[in-house]
């Protein structure tokens, strides 16, 4: 028995903030959404996939944002990500630099910390 991989990463937000979510996870991070199963729907939230990439948003009750733990996302151009985010009014972070990556943080609207990370 062992764990194959990672179906989805779940994130939290607040209750109709969807299209803050939109902007930020499909128009600025480039990630599609795709639609929820009928059965969920109602609850609200957003989910967004690209490839084996996907994460969802699902509205939480008294909502806090996750502030140390985070999804790492990879790029191929980190650069010009981090440029369009900081345009778009987001303030990128740096933190110890890892062997082989570089990398960046960048809270998404509802304040989740998101890593950016390119390999050298």
């Amino acid at each position: 028995m062992a764990i194959t991989g990672i179906n989805h990463i779940q994130l939290a937000m607040p209750q109709g903030k969807e299209q803050a979510a939109r902007e930020f996870y499909h128009g600025l991070l480039g990630i599609p959404e795709v639609q929820k199963p009928e059965q969920l729907a109602a609850r609200g939230g957003c989910w967004f996939q690209i490839g084996n990439v996907r994460i969802h948003l699902g509205v939480e009750q008294n909502f806090l944002p996750a502030k140390k733990a985070h999804p790492a996302l990879l790029t191929d151009d980190l650069s010009a990500l981090t440029r369009a985010l900081e345009a778009a009014g987001y303030a990128i972070t740096e933190d110890q630099p890892l062997e082989r990556y570089d990398r960046r943080f960048v809270n998404d609207p509802f304040g989740n910390r998101i890593e950016l990370m390119q390999i050298k």
